[in-house]
């Protein structure tokens, strides 16, 4: 439960300041008086304010933004899965951190993964693009389906640690196959902490290869 306080002239008047403050009822409210309040010698010397505590359980609402951004990205990701079509999908979505991420249920078959979720990326960058041209803050949208990216993630650090392995063993650099922007960075990232390597991004375009050097003693 979040607590606040709120001063008045009065007690009656610092619980009115906290439901219109709060935008809430005084029933919604658990109420603590901290300080019932004094007028003083006539009003005028030595008087307090009253201050209470009030706690209340209701959540903000998100931003109007947010809301909108999330409503947008879910329906232009249902309408292009109504074109396909797929049936027996849903799309489910929610707002973090100002990251939009919403999960397709129901591809059992991985159509909408592709090979190496290439397909998958391509529904997210449209929607992507829907989504920035209705909203004037930037804002990034993750699709996913079938908890595709948490098993690519584990998958590609387990390759990483992998090959990092062999490039110690031979002496030798290694290097992985063509991976995305996205893929690439977390083969840096599981390799980062290693002092016996380096890794490094070689190609053209937007798929490239990762270098792995293992370093000389």
């Amino acid at each position: 439960m979040e607590t606040f306080e709120f001063e008045g002239k009065t007690t009656e008047e610092a619980v009115e300041n906290a439901c219109r403050e709060l935008k809430v009822s005084k029933d919604e409210l658990d109420i603590e008086i901290i300080e019932p309040g004094s007028a003083g010698i006539f009003g005028l010397v030595g008087s307090r304010k009253a201050r209470v505590r009030v706690r209340t359980a209701i959540e903000e609402p998100e931003p109007e933004e947010e809301q909108n951004g999330l409503a947008i990205a879910k329906e232009a990701l249902e309408k292009i899965l109504a074109l396909i079509p797929m049936e027996g999908t849903t799309v489910s979505g929610e707002q973090t951190d100002g990251t939009i991420w919403l999960n397709i249920q129901g591809d059992k078959s991985g159509l909408l993964i592709g090979r190496k979720g290439r397909t998958l990326d391509a529904l997210q960058f449209i929607v992507n693009r829907i989504v920035n041209k209705n909203l004037e803050k930037r804002t990034q949208v993750v699709v996913d389906s079938e908890n595709y990216r948490q098993r690519r993630r584990d998958y590609l650090i387990q390759m990483a640690l992998k090959m990092g392995d062999k490039g110690k063993r031979i002496g030798k650099p290694v290097a992985t196959n063509l991976l995305n922007p996205h893929d690439r960075r977390i083969v840096h990232l599981a390799l980062r902490d290693d002092s016996d390597l380096d890794t490094k991004s070689r190609g053209e375009g937007v798929l490239k290869k990762v270098v792995i050097f293992p370093k000389k003693s």
